[in-house]
């Protein structure tokens, strides 16, 4: 009979304990439920100005006239005047691709009455590939030489000049850094605005890096820009 007894106490003891260990971890867990709740998610910013490392400039010229034979010849002195342009101003033949001319027969193309001053017209395009921006850019703005030779280049959208840079490499950690820094001092105002402690990261997101022009009229600067996302856990 005694035996019975002290069993059945030491099973209730066992309940009871079981019970306030398992209101214990449920309370705990239900604080840190609503502590992992408690997050502020804030961005940062990081831009920089840089210059252009790299250009695309597509050269084009025409010669027109009813002589095919004629026009191919007249289009040729002027290709090698280019040329000679080109390579005096500190271009390498490597820079230069020089594309099939494109032939216009306005005659055969002419659907109205009106006969066109001239059957044939060719255009040439050489493009320049170089990391020689600034020789480039001067070589664009100063065609005076070629246009008191007689030379005109072209200005047709098809044949717009690209800049761009490539060296995202090399500062893309230093922004990263920057974003991050900026996120933080951002997420530290809310957490001392709203009487709370910041705690650690729960989840960050480095963003996508988007490079653009300045502006219009300077193609050649460009803006480099990553925001970043980060969401903080707040402690009272």
């Amino acid at each position: 009979m005694d035996t019975k007894i002290i069993s059945s106490s030491l099973i209730a003891v066992g309940i009871i304990a079981g019970a306030f260990t398992l209101g214990n971890q449920l309370e705990q867990g239900i604080r840190g439920f609503k502590d992992a709740d408690r997050v502020v998610t804030v961005k940062g910013l990081s831009e920089k100005e840089v210059k252009a490392n790299h250009v695309i400039w597509p050269v084009s010229f025409r010669e027109m006239g009813n002589d095919l034979s004629q026009v191919y010849d007249q289009l040729e002195v002027k290709q090698n005047m280019v040329l000679k342009y080109l390579k005096d101003g500190g271009l390498t033949d490597e820079e230069i691709t020089i594309a099939a001319p494109k032939l216009r027969d306005n005659l055969a193309d002419n659907y109205g009455s009106q006969r066109p001053p001239f059957r044939y017209m060719i255009t040439q395009v050489l493009t320049i590939s170089s990391d020689k921006v600034d020789v480039v850019r001067k070589l664009d703005e100063a065609q005076r030489d070629l246009l008191k030779a007689g030379v005109g280049l072209t200005n047709d959208y098809s044949y717009m000049t690209k800049y761009s840079y490539t060296g995202l490499n090399e500062i893309k950690p230093a922004m990263i850094e920057a974003a991050t820094k900026n996120a933080k001092e951002a997420a530290q105002k809310f957490a001392m605005d709203s009487g709370s402690t910041l705690g650690k990261i729960r989840r960050a997101n480095q963003g996508i890096f988007s490079i653009t022009d300045r502006d219009e009229n300077t193609p050649f600067i460009k803006n480099v820009r990553v925001v970043t996302t980060v969401e903080y856990f707040l402690k009272d």
